[in-house]
């Protein structure tokens, strides 16, 4: 009886856990129960897990990764994607910035560097919000003709990046009311975007496929970044490759209203396929390879 009270506590105990034993030079394979929470949290952390990363951070087989996936998304509790799945949000559902800026950070980064260097000097420049522009606007901070740009933005975390340089560009932020998601968006963000003629509109998006265009997940942003797009010449998308094939509540604009697509290397050839007789698109490498 002791020794089955003993063994009970050393399985209840955290030094019994895989991480536990990897650290003893054991390899204990997780349970499925074990596998699908941290196949839920990594999706909940990230908004978005691919197959193969899942694979390869549970060590056990695809199809295995595959059938963890379909069982949690017949339980409700994320969406299965092509090559992977993505987080259970409603189209309306509209994530803290804190909370998406962890999101595909190495995604987003290069992302960023792959749009500044589309740049060039005395560009009037429309920056519209989300955590892949706010990445753009620290970006744009190594470019050496910073000073020669004028930046309009519906971004706070954007105006203070640029701001905050000693090259500083001229800024001007539309106002507007503030969303959860760092926006200012409404009927003011978009007054003013209209007064303003922009070469450039770099625009950041909830969501992109096919069939929808590219999306946001509230009336007001969305009627804000359709000023954004009227105002600009020219017209790019800057997202990672895990807002394919998702759609928020509303259409922004259509992919012929969009001269390029910047996202990651990531995305699907078969989005690849459609898009390529459509937009300019440029895929943007990570360090660590696609996810």
């Amino acid at each position: 009886m002791i020794a089955v009270r003993f063994w009970e506590s050393l399985t209840d105990s955290a030094w019994f856990s895989s991480a536990g034993w990897h650290n003893c030079g054991v390899d204990l394979p997780l349970l499925a129960d074990q596998r699908r929470a941290v196949i839920r949290e990594e999706v909940s952390r990230t908004g978005a897990a691919r197959v193969a990363d899942l694979v390869a951070l549970l060590g056990v087989s695809e199809m295995t990764v595959r059938r963890d996936i379909t069982i949690l998304a017949d339980q409700g509790l994320l969406a299965r994607v092509h090559g992977g799945a993505l987080s259970r949000e409603g189209s309306a559902a509209e994530p803290a910035f804190t909370e998406k800026v962890s999101r595909a950070s190495a995604q987003k980064a290069a992302i960023a560097t792959a749009v500044a260097s589309l740049v060039g000097p005395g560009t009037s420049l429309g920056l519209t919000a989300g955590t892949t522009t706010a990445a753009v606007a620290v970006a744009l901070t190594r470019l050496p003709h910073l000073s020669s740009l004028s930046v309009l933005t519906n971004s706070p975390p954007a105006a203070e990046t640029l701001f905050a340089h000693p090259q500083r560009p001229t800024v001007v932020v539309t106002g507007g009311e503030p969303t959860p998601s760092a926006a200012l968006v409404g009927p003011v963000a978009a007054a003013v975007c209209a007064t303003f003629h922009l070469d450039v509109l770099v625009l950041g998006v909830s969501g992109m496929s096919w069939e929808a265009g590219l999306t946001s997940p509230t009336l007001a942003e969305a009627d804000t970044l359709t000023a954004f797009v009227r105002a600009a010449r020219r017209v790019v998308v800057a997202a990672d490759s895990s807002k394919w094939d998702t759609a928020a509540l509303r259409t922004i604009v259509g992919w012929d209203q969009v001269d390029t697509l910047v996202t990651d290397d990531a995305l699907p050839p078969e989005a690849l396929e459609l898009l390529r007789d459509v937009v300019d698109v440029h895929l943007a490498p990570t360090p660590e390879g696609p996810r």
